[in-house]
């Protein structure tokens, strides 16, 4: 694009409340958006250390602009720890008081503040919220700047955390849902599961996005008599994530096996978890977070992942998980919990992988003895996994469809 045309480039800022390492959707977009001519800013705040350090590599790809706000414990401790305290304080006003008053704004993110000043700032022609404690900043910004709105819906917020409507996440994120989503332009969902409750709730489309990514020639190789070597990840490795369900299955098989747990380690979790174990300690292997971009290489090392979600909230029945798709990618062989969402999936796509009853370690143990007895299985499903994500679900694919929706929502 010559400097001439430069001045008339659409100015798109992305909105988070957390880092952009931790948030491999938002970067897609962000570098989607870039590559097809937009000028992109992404407003951020700081979550943790190993995020930052990952952000530092990913940031240096100059495709598009980052700006942190609200301080961090290195650099602007001060402006952190302020911010920490304000958020804490709007939460007990929120849960005892009222959300009216802007005091739900405040509870829902640490930086609403800082967020929002820096967001407002950026005079743009499309703010795009990539978690609900971004859209009231996004609304707010782009009204401000006579700008177009948009919201990711990734999870179904209001219960992501409980199903009860007298849980106080709940009300909280239910209140924001229902004050800010009717403002927005437009709305996108990274499952149809979760696409039909925004759509019925608010009476709108709600196009899917699925959390898929770029194609990559880093696929897992046949093992045809070396021990299974299981791989599961996350941003933290503890409970409510269906690995103690691992552990029981592990107990009950009869071969050699290796499991990988990729993420930040809970507290005592997994001590507690080793208190359960039969088997040898030294075949379960743990790794610190890795940047996003060798998670692919990573992956490819292994012959089965697991996505054991245990349905423990709405949300987690409807949602299609990052590690899901990078599993895919990876060409590994995918043994999913049997959730509303990931069900649909397998049985839309057979051939890649098995589900399992989630929470029950018999079922997971019968797969993976299965597995181990049948290597041919193993090694053609894990071929159609990588033939899946290498001629349908990839992002190159999926991006056309979100272009389409921002140039669709710029030109009305």
């Amino acid at each position: 694009m010559s400097k001439n045309n430069l001045k008339f480039r659409n100015k798109i800022v992305l909105i988070t409340s957390g880092q952009p390492t931790i948030n491999p959707r938002l970067v897609k977009e962000a570098d989607a958006l870039a590559n097809a001519g937009y000028d992109v800013t992404v407003v951020y705040q700081y979550l943790s250390k190993w995020a930052t350090e990952s952000d530092q590599s990913l940031l240096k790809n100059g495709k598009w602009s980052a700006l942190e706000v609200g301080g961090n414990p290195s650099t602007k401790n001060n402006v952190y720890q302020i911010t920490r305290f304000v958020y804490k304080f709007a939460n007990l006003l929120a849960k005892w008081v009222t959300l009216k008053f802007g005091i739900a704004e405040l509870a829902i993110g640490r930086c609403y503040f800082s967020l929002l000043k820096s967001a407002t700032t950026i005079k743009a022609d499309l703010y795009i919220a990539h978690n609900l404690a971004a859209l009231p900043v996004a609304i707010k910004a782009a009204k401000r700047n006579k700008a177009k709105i948009g919201f990711d819906a990734e999870d179904f917020h209001r219960h992501e955390v409980s199903n009860s409507l007298a849980d106080f996440d709940v009300q909280l994120k239910t209140y924001i849902e229902e004050k800010y989503i009717p403002q927005v332009d437009y709305i996108t969902c990274s499952s149809t599961e979760i696409s039909k409750q925004y759509s019925q709730l608010f009476k709108i489309e709600a196009p899917v996005i699925l959390n898929v990514f770029p194609k990559t020639n880093q696929s897992s190789q046949p093992n045809s008599e070396n021990p299974l070597k299981l791989l599961w990840f996350s941003q933290t490795i503890g409970p409510n994530r269906g690995i103690e369900t691992i552990i029981e299955a592990l107990n009950q098989v009869h071969f050699p096996f290796e499991l990988h747990l990729l993420g930040n380690l809970q507290g005592d979790f997994l001590t507690n978890c080793y208190k359960k174990i039969n088997f040898d300690t030294n075949c379960i292997h743990m790794h610190q977070p890795i940047n996003p971009k060798d998670l692919f290489v990573f992956s490819s090392l292994f012959d089965i992942g697991l996505a054991t979600e245990t349905g423990f909230s709405i949300n987690n029945e409807l949602a299609l998980s990052n590690k899901m798709f990078t599993y895919i990618q990876s060409g590994l062989s995918v043994i999913a919990s049997n959730t509303i969402a990931q069900e649909k999936l397998l049985k839309k796509y057979p051939g890649i992988g098995l589900l399992f009853e989630k929470n029950n370690a018999y079922s997971l143990a019968k797969i993976l003895e299965g597995y181990n007895h049948n290597r041919t299985v193993l090694n053609q499903n894990k071929a159609n996994s990588y033939e899946l994500g290498q001629l349908t679900l990839n992002w190159e694919k999926e991006q056309d469809k979100f272009l389409s929706i921002i140039k669709l929502t710029l030109n009305d």
